[in-house]
């Protein structure tokens, strides 16, 4: 569905100016839009997450921690799925933020995934510039991710960073020179960004930030976060955009439900290609794992992308 036809039905929650001004710049900041118990639900069954944490020494299925990670100082940079992992961080995906999607994606939304990311300012959580779409390409590039701000997020606590109107540039491979997935976009391509332009959302506690998956954005390192900056995200597509791979081992069983509207009947198809998306079969640990490099996280293309491959599974899955 084009912006001018997403326009035309009644706003749920945002402001027509804010809508408008998200279809222009590619992202929005509504400050403490979600209540304050609400959060601090969220906040207490992290926690306890993060306690439960102690007893791992490597990431695993649902938390992925970091290399100084330990029982006596957890170091947890990511719950990968916390939309399966506790009924609240569901129910909150289907509450206010699904009709914020709506108002940005059109009356028909699936949900996506959910994730929630920590920076401990260990000097090692920047994550670099990349766009969401080169994750998990979809028919059209009618995706966005929310953000919400579980405690205050100041300048020197990594708040999203995002270049305005880069939803409307090019989508950028996001590997290496030998083939291999990165999470971010290449330094040579970087340079040739208007990173000078790129505007950082730091918000008050419940506020929420929303990106086009298109847009270029990144965080700084922390200088100083004592809350670990707890951002929980949740992913939504537009009912008519569907994803190119689907992998188990990446999402829950709430991948791909419906939030709002009725199902699309009809996969609407961009006319703009987009990269072949990883070979993610093996699992995912984290962006900040792909982007530091560490051992075990190399993955190459997916196989699917070759039509021999294709043409196998095709047949392996007819047989069955």
């Amino acid at each position: 569905m084009k912006p001018e036809d997403i326009l035309r039905h009644p706003a749920r929650v945002l402001t027509q100016d804010q809508r408008e001004a998200y279809f222009r710049d590619g992202y929005l900041v509504v400050e403490r839009l979600i209540p304050e118990d609400v959060v601090d639900e969220i906040n207490r069954i992290t926690a306890g997450w993060i306690d439960r944490s102690r007893a791992i020494t490597a990431p695993n299925d649902v938390l992925d921690v970091a290399p100084s990670h330990s029982a006596e100082k957890p170091v947890v940079r990511r719950l990968k799925k916390p939309d399966g992992m506790d009924p609240a961080y569901w129910d909150y995906a289907n509450g206010v933020i699904a009709d914020v999607a709506a108002d940005l994606l059109g009356p028909d939304v699936c949900f996506h995934h959910s994730k929630l990311n920590f920076k401990w300012s260990d000097g090692h959580d920047e994550v670099a510039w990349h766009q969401d779409i080169a994750f998990y390409p979809h028919t059209n590039y009618s995706l966005l991710a929310i953000g919400t701000y579980l405690a205050d997020v100041n300048p020197g606590d990594g708040p999203l960073g995002v270049i305005p109107g880069s939803h409307k540039g090019p989508i950028f491979e996001h590997y290496d020179d030998n083939d291999i997935w990165t999470g971010r976009i290449k330094d040579d391509a970087v340079a040739e960004l208007p990173t000078e332009t790129a505007v950082y959302c730091p918000a008050p506690k419940g506020s929420i930030t929303i990106h086009h998956a298109r847009a270029v954005h990144a965080t700084e390192a922390t200088t100083h976060s004592v809350s670990g900056r707890p951002l929980l995200i949740n992913a939504f597509a537009s009912a008519d955009a569907f994803p190119y791979a689907a992998l188990k081992s990446t999402y829950t069983e709430h991948f791909r439900t419906l939030v709002r509207g009725t199902p699309a009947r009809w996969a609407h198809h961009d006319p703009e290609p987009c990269p072949t998306p990883p070979d993610f079969s093996a699992g995912y640990t984290s962006i900040y794992a792909q982007q530091a490099g560490e051992p075990g996280t190399p993955t190459p293309r997916d196989p699917g992308h070759r039509p021999e491959a294709a043409i196998k599974a095709a047949l392996k899955s007819a047989a069955e």
